[in-house]
């Protein structure tokens, strides 16, 4: 008798276990993004079908932004978090592992569509987490975040949501072609890139620049370049004949007053949305709106460059 009672206490803790994790599972909706990039991506292919949820503001930084309370507990409630990974969201990132501990479904979005490494020797081999500059590497990032949408839906929705998936990937291959016609009128030996930190590293290897430089040493917005860092790219950019230089578009008078007044070079310099999207009708209010700016800034900064003055 004591051991049919010992197994039905038994039985009775793994039904509440069981039910516990039931009840937490269903508590579980819609998918958490991130960054904005990522959530303009994600709300494309999801359409009506699931509720997305972008934790990241426009014009923020991804290096720096963090999460209020409200926006944490959301990630423990998510059914999937969608996040770019390869140490982008520093400030974030503790977040997203407490909730994927808690049995939360994540997916690093950067990690899955084969990243390069950084090429400069201050960023020791860590892999780039700025893919979305390249078209053709979204185009994976669409696939991957389609696949794990799926995962978690049911029935009709899913076809929403591959139907969703197709139509982007269709824009993404007319962007990539758009771009490709527009850096052709650039000169071979003018594709040279010089910018406030390194962000367009997969944007060069796949359209064929030269990254020549950063300001910001690394691969974040969080270090501060040195005076050597800073006296460095000024006999980069001359070596280099480079006559433009590009900076996030939320500091460029900054970035021509620290090269011109420390380093001794006077540059043009174009700015760029390099890490975040704007609000709706502020240049970038899109992915696909964003990366057509920033190529017809580039194309105009590089097709007709000078070369530098000095002091």
């Amino acid at each position: 008798m004591r051991r049919a009672a010992h197994w039905c206490a038994l039985f009775a803790v793994a039904l509440l276990a069981l039910t516990a994790c039931s009840n937490a599972d269903a508590d579980r909706d819609g998918v958490v993004v991130t960054t904005n990039i990522l959530g303009d991506l994600t709300r494309a292919i999801a359409g009506d079908a699931v509720e997305v949820t972008v934790l990241m503001p426009a014009n923020a930084d991804p290096h720096f932004f963090a999460l209020s309370a409200q926006q944490a507990a959301r990630l423990e409630r998510a059914n999937l978090i969608v996040y770019n990974g390869l140490g982008l969201e520093e400030s974030v990132l503790r977040n997203v592992e407490a909730a994927e501990r808690s049995g939360v479904a994540g997916v690093s979005v950067g990690a899955a569509i084969d990243p390069i490494d950084y090429s400069t020797d201050d960023a020791d081999g860590r892999p780039d987490p700025h893919f979305w500059t390249d078209p053709r590497r979204v185009r994976k990032a669409v696939e991957v975040i389609r696949d794990r949408i799926i995962e978690q839906v049911d029935g009709d929705d899913a076809a929403t949501v591959r139907a969703g998936a197709d139509r982007y990937l269709a824009e993404l291959d007319r962007l990539d072609r758009w771009m490709t016609e527009r850096f052709a009128t650039i000169p071979a030996e003018r594709r040279k890139l010089v910018t406030n930190h390194h962000v367009f590293g997969y944007l060069a290897q796949r359209f064929g620049f030269e990254v020549v430089g950063a300001v910001i040493p690394g691969g974040t917005t969080l270090a501060a370049p040195s005076p050597s860092d800073l006296s460095a790219l000024a006999g980069a950019i001359r070596a280099a004949g480079v006559g433009a230089i590009f900076a996030d578009s939320s500091q460029p008078d900054r970035l021509a007053r620290v090269l011109a007044e420390q380093a001794g070079v006077h540059v043009q310099v174009i700015s760029l949305y390099s890490e975040s999207l704007t609000e709706p009708g502020g240049g970038a209010g899109t992915y696909l709106e964003m990366m057509r700016a920033n190529t017809e800034s580039i194309v105009r900064g590089l097709a007709a460059a000078q070369h530098p003055n000095t002091r």
